[in-house]
């Protein structure tokens, strides 16, 4: 990875503990709290739910913040879903969160049944209603995000480290590289983008096997050697009683395939839209974040330069579909470059096979300016012996990661 600041990195670990990384989302008329989770024994202290009045067949959604300990928001939406015993589709909210951390977020419910409601309770999710409203969340809907970090783990004297992020503050407030984080291409695995690859060459199989028997060191044994098995034996009747039944995504085209046998199209269309589109989102991710590294191994960096195609101000990247345009001068062909590298014409994203997968691309900046930086404090480590921590915060806009900010302030790779 090429970073866009020259000040030297802090090192150390991020999300060593749960209460390390919290998010608040900034929502269009205000920010949604964390408030149960910092206080001890939090896991066994539910607040109770108080349904406001105000429900009318106008205002028919209500607003909640729904906060989180160590859990996705697709889980919490399923777990409210079978205990009010409403449709998942009853439920909204403006954007997903970080599983491993704490965070909270608006979201809104659809004529809930309030007795239920109010009876509801739970160890790693807080729900605190606000408001009856017309409107329903939906993705985007929110302003950004609010970050409370701690670092750990940090090899550095007292004195150097608030010297090293002192400096990285004065850089960053001028703007950083807006690379797509980590969780872009699918958490531990990293495939997402290679799978999405997959599609826009038309190898629909090559993909959703990808995406079923891609193994990672870092899974647990069980689901490495049910991933490792299906590669080898294709045995999809075998899987479907080795693959654990949390991976219910991976069993579902699984099964599928048990009784259609070769139709791989019609398995990964088992997978909800909401993440279908994902996998080429995730790769033209992976092509945006070559862009912004070869123009800083150029030279070029963030600047504005001739040819460069503006939003609000600053240099953009293409993300590239089959109406994409891009830029023009010495910008232009490192975007032409770097697709051609990969042996892909812009035509490509245009996908055949899986229609619904297909993009029209888009551009998107590639500066980003962290607001609200502050230095909230260093110390030793109580977790790590000998070694100390730092604690920051900084607001975000939506659409950008809190890891592009911190892999610039602890120069490593791998967060």
């Amino acid at each position: 990875m090429e970073y866009s600041t020259k000040c030297s990195g802090i090192g150390g670990t991020i999300k060593l503990r749960y209460s390390d990384f919290i998010v608040e989302e900034i929502g269009l008329h205000g920010n949604a709290r964390v408030k149960r989770f910092l206080q001890e024994d939090a896991l066994n202290k539910a607040t109770p739910i108080k349904v406001p009045k105000g429900q009318s067949r106008e205002n028919s959604q209500l607003l909640c913040e729904m906060e989180k300990y160590n859990a996705d928001v697709n889980f919490c939406l399923r777990r409210m879903s079978r205990f009010f015993q409403l449709s998942r589709k009853r439920f909204g909210y403006a954007g997903l969160k970080d599983k491993r951390g704490i965070t909270s977020q608006f979201i809104t419910i659809f004529n809930p049944n309030i007795e239920k409601l109010e009876l509801f309770q739970s160890r790693t999710l807080d729900l605190r209603p606000i408001k009856w409203q017309k409107e329903r969340l939906e993705i985007g809907d929110l302003k950004g995000n609010s970050f409370t970090i701690t670092i750990r783990g940090i090899e550095l004297e007292e004195k150097e480290l608030k010297k090293r992020v002192k400096e990285f503050f004065k850089e960053a407030k001028g703007g950083v590289a807006n690379y797509f984080g980590e969780q872009r291409f699918g958490g531990i695995r990293k495939v997402t983008h290679l799978v999405g690859k997959e599609f826009v060459k038309g190898n629909v199989k090559e993909g959703v096997m990808l995406f079923l028997t891609h193994p990672s060191d870092r899974e647990q044994v069980d689901i490495a050697e049910a991933r490792r098995n299906l590669l080898e034996s294709m045995n999809f009747s075998k899987a479907s009683k080795e693959f654990p039944f949390k991976y219910r995504y991976e069993r579902a085209l699984i099964h599928h395939l048990c009784r259609f046998e070769n139709d791989f199209a019609g398995a990964f269309r088992m997978l909800p839209k909401s993440l279908r589109f994902l996998f080429v989102h995730a790769y033209q991710s992976h092509l945006f974040n070559r862009i912004i590294e070869e123009r800083l191994k150029s030279g070029i960096g963030l600047k504005k330069i001739k040819g460069d195609i503006l939003i609000d101000g600053n240099p953009s990247a293409v993300l590239f579909g089959f109406e994409s345009e891009l830029a023009k001068g010495k910008a232009g062909e490192i975007e032409a470059r770097v697709l051609k590298g990969e042996g892909f014409e812009l035509s490509d994203f245009k996908v055949k096979a899986l229609p619904e997968v297909s993009s029209k691309g888009s551009r998107k900046g590639i500066v980003l300016k962290p607001k609200k930086l502050k230095f909230l404090g260093v110390g030793e480590d109580e977790f790590n012996p000998g070694k100390g921590f730092a604690k920051i915060s900084f607001d975000l806009e939506k659409g950008a990661y809190a890891t592009t900010v911190l892999g610039e302030l602890m120069k490593k790779g791998d967060l």
